[in-house]
């Protein structure tokens, strides 16, 4: 059984570290990572799991999310606090670095043990790392580099969001679907929505909204955005419908997306499809309400360079309403 896009894991005491090996573990067998390859994941998640308890006085969240790019499976473990922050990320990467006198192996071994890493932090303003290993040992290249997280509200065992990110013929494409309400009734509208995404792979964005709607019928309906990267002709088509938030960051503007009113399987008085050149630096942004519309990157020195797993989570944790599902998904071109 294939797992959910993403899980999240609120680090606050020391059972939580259990937890977040449970679940890198099931993460990894559901599928079907090589058995040391799993090992790398369960020991990742255990040792971020643990900094979050050492080093953030309030803990912080673990995200375990798939990825699926060009044919290659992977998992990212995010780490994500609002501590005190690193004053020196070189010296923390370093063996034997530990500001807690702890026996952990380290975040330069997590660095290690990955096939990607980055690490964002600046005292006073927390810290969050991510962590990329694949199924095989195989890097999947791409001329755009994607990630997103995704959170239950609290109370909930399970998100009413979900989010899928494709590489189809030289083009990216990526779905937010917020299901309507919270919890398992969300949730099976929002997987509808990411299964009919994935079959539908080949159809102009467009289609796939209009096909969306006839399948969601039988469920609460949700909130959809869909969005095309094709970078070789630097151009985003996007459509969606409902309250799914897209900005387009980039040659020193940033510009909002189109989305119409509506709730996919209940109420679609159009769906269109909008064109946009992308600029060379070109960052897109897609999330849920449950991050308020507000947010700015402006503040976040050096985070454009960044990881796109790196700027999800920070929008995540210093931009979420906290009442409701939240999710952030980011694409960069490479």
């Amino acid at each position: 059984m294939k797992p959910p896009a993403c899980t999240l894991i609120r680090v606050d005491e020391s059972s939580r570290r259990g937890e977040a090996r449970r679940t890198a573990s099931t993460y990894a067998d559901q599928l079907g990572f090589e058995t040391e390859r799993a090992g790398r994941v369960a020991l990742v998640a255990t040792e971020l799991a643990s900094n979050l308890l050492k080093h953030a006085p309030r803990g912080g969240s673990l995200f375990i999310a798939q990825v699926e790019r060009h044919g290659s499976t992977a998992l990212d473990v995010i780490s994500v606090d609002a501590g005190p922050g690193i004053a020196d990320s070189e010296q923390a990467l370093r063996d034997g670095y530990s500001t807690a006198g702890s026996a952990g192996i380290g975040l330069g071994a997590v660095a290690r043990l990955s096939d990607s890493f980055d690490l964002y932090s600046a005292p006073g303003q927390g810290t969050v790392v991510a962590s990329r290993i694949s199924s095989d040992g195989r890097r999947a290249s791409s001329t755009v580099s994607a990630a997103g997280v995704c959170a239950m509200r609290e109370g909930e065992s399970v998100s009413g969001d979900d989010f899928a990110i494709r590489d189809v013929d030289g083009r990216t494409r990526i779905v937010v679907a917020d299901g309507l309400g919270h919890g398992p009734g969300a949730q099976e509208a929002s997987a509808e929505a990411v299964r009919v995404f994935e079959a539908r792979d080949g159809d102009p964005v467009g289609d796939v909204l209009d096909a969306m709607h006839s399948c969601l019928r039988p469920t609460r309906g949700a909130a959809v955005a869909i969005a095309e990267i094709q970078p070789d002709g630097r151009v985003l088509t996007f459509a969606g419908l409902g309250n799914i938030g897209g900005v387009l960051v980039g040659g020193g503007d940033s510009r909002s997306l189109v989305s119409h009113n509506g709730t996919v399987g209940h109420a679609m008085r159009r769906i269109q499809e909008f064109t946009y050149e992308l600029p060379p630096d070109a960052t897109l942004v897609l999330h849920s309400d449950g991050i308020t519309s507000r947010w700015s990157l402006d503040a976040y020195a050096g985070l454009s360079r960044r990881h796109p797993a790196i700027t999800a989570s920070v929008l995540y944790r210093d931009f979420q309403r906290g009442r409701d599902d939240a999710t952030a998904v980011v694409a960069r071109l490479a």
